[in-house]
């Protein structure tokens, strides 16, 4: 199966051809640099971060451009609220992304250009679309005339007076339209200022991609993306002053990711309820939030709230624990033989399972949905072919569980490196290597408040699991409630970390509109009906 992607451009999926065999050249919009990065640009990120693993997963060499926008009308204005200069805060913000991207686990791309860096390259464009008569110079100000633009709208797909009505654009009563953008500002009392043959300014926001994508990647490259919300006007101006310039094709594929929202409504500072990489961080560990992010598909909405979160964390969690006891089981087993291709182990079929299940998910329009159910699959694989080892296991099942976490760990990593960088501590019960016994490894949640039947109950399943009993339901029912009034007084942290010990028990829980359902997964102990 072939790799197919939607093109914005195109507005359908199209098989991913690149103009030159086995090299992809992608550009990806980075963000301006004057606050700290909040979890629609995590999404950003980490989707082009994926989109370039999984070209590499395929093949392909990828140079990967990801650019900083460090002068802006926004840029200056937080300088001047803080007392600082351009150049310190667009310095400590760089360095701010940088250390944020780098904890969530992503990787830094081929190119990282600051615009400031670009201004010549930037004028050179503009002046030829000058000497083209496409763009026109009026008190220093230069602009793009998009009427000389032919196709100006293809991206977007709409016409020009659809365009006019719903574009936010400058008003200036001395442009020729209203949807003529900036190519060149004049300078401005207190700004900073580069000269230029239409006298000192600095670039507008549209030019700067032009110019550094076309530097690293050549006049026509493979793959342009960003947010949804920069289909227009930047991307669609890029496009349109690129092609004017060059007269030659921009981008061949568009690719954009889908908005954020925060408890169904519009990020917004307005709002206030702008949520930084920071904070998320702060308070989830970077594979539960890639495992949120990645649990959309990448073009459509995703909307944040804790309940989402909280079960990501325990579907990490779920991860780290089948890894962890992956690892113990094969440290405790003797050394390995070889696998056999034709082994009969059922692990060995539900591996390549996975990796199909995986590889044609990512192929229809890197369907990251599907591609982790492929890695959930093969994680309770792994559970079923550990717990019914009977402490017997043979060297077949150990190279299997070997080879079963490494393939899982490969997959995870094309996933922005789902499974790489901190983590947070994880409660469980484990499984002893070798015996394919239960043991309590850790004491479960302890409560910040009182709850003298759920102490009762967890009792009963702590008793229940070292003396290898069945699991009693009731026990399991009254933890479950317990979780509900915890979620009901809003103690999240609590509620999490019961979730997340029943989850490590086989035991688990969905959260509907109708309330908490359970069913128990997985272990031959535990034999409970969902009451």
């Amino acid at each position: 199966m072939a790799l197919a992607v939607y093109n914005t451009l195109s507005q359908k999926k199209e098989v991913f051809e690149p103009l030159v065999p086995g090299e992809v050249r992608m550009y990806a919009c980075g963000p301006t640099v004057y606050d700290r990065a909040h979890i629609g640009h995590a999404r950003a990120a980490l989707t082009f971060d994926v989109v370039r693993r999984y070209l590499e997963f395929r093949g392909y060499k990828v140079l990967y451009v990801r650019n900083y926008t460090d002068v802006d009308d926004k840029i200056i204005q937080r300088a001047a609220e803080l007392g600082q200069s351009r150049e310190t805060l667009t310095e400590e913000q760089i360095e701010a992304y940088r250390q944020d991207m780098e904890i969530l686990g992503l990787r830094t791309p081929t190119e990282e250009p600051r615009a400031t860096q670009h201004i010549q390259e930037m004028i050179e464009i503009i002046r030829i679309l000058m000497a083209k008569g496409i763009a026109y110079s009026i008190d220093g100000d230069v602009y793009f005339e998009v009427r000389r633009a032919p196709d100006y709208g293809k991206l977007s797909h709409r016409g020009f007076s659809e365009l006019r009505a719903g574009a936010r654009v400058e008003v200036d009563p001395r442009k020729r339209d209203p949807l003529d953008f900036a190519l060149w500002k004049a300078s401005r009392p207190g700004e900073p200022a580069w000269e230029s043959p239409w006298g000192p300014g600095r670039p507008g926001w549209h030019i700067e991609c032009s110019a550094m994508s076309m530097k690293y990647l050549g006049e026509t490259f493979d793959i342009h993306g960003g947010g949804a919300d920069l289909i227009f006007p930047h991307h669609e101006n890029e496009i349109a002053q690129s092609e004017c310039a060059t007269g030659k094709p921009f981008a061949r594929y568009w690719i954009h990711n889908g908005f954020v929202n925060i408890h169904a409504e519009k990020m917004s500072k307005s709002l206030g309820n702008v949520l930084t990489v920071q904070e998320l961080l702060g308070r989830t560990s970077p594979c539960a939030l890639k495992l949120f992010l990645l649990g959309t598909h990448y073009r459509a909405p995703v909307d944040f709230s804790d309940d989402a979160l909280s079960s990501a964390k325990a579907a990490a969690a779920r991860f780290h624990t089948v890894l962890d006891e992956v690892q113990r089981f094969r440290d405790a087993q003797s050394p390995k033989g070889d696998l056999s291709p034709m082994d009969p182990l059922p692990l060995l079929n539900q591996i390549r399972e996975a990796e199909q299940e995986f590889t044609d998910a990512m192929d229809d329009d890197l369907n990251t949905p599907r591609a982790l159910a492929a890695l959930f699959n093969l994680t309770r694989g792994i559970n079923v072919a550990m717990r019914d080892a009977d402490g017997t296991p043979t060297k077949a099942l150990v190279n299997g569980l070997d080879l079963a976490g490494e393939t899982l760990r490969r997959l995870g990593s094309v996933l922005g490196g789902l499974f790489e960088g901190p983590r947070e501590k994880v409660e469980r019960i484990n499984i002893t290597p070798g015996t394919g016994a239960l043991t309590v490894g850790s004491s479960a949640p302890v409560l910040r408040m009182s709850g003298d039947n759920y102490y009762k109950a967890r009792d009963a399943v702590e008793s229940a699991i070292a003396s290898e009993q069945s699991l009693p339901a009731d026990a399991i029912k009254t933890i479950v409630e317990y979780r509900m009034q915890c979620r009901e007084t809003k103690d999240w942290e609590t509620a999490d970390a019961i979730r997340t010990w029943l989850a490590d028990l086989g035991v688990i829980v969905d959260d509907t509109a109708q309330g908490a359902r359970w069913r128990v997964e997985g272990h031959k102990l535990l034999k409970t009906q969902t009451p």
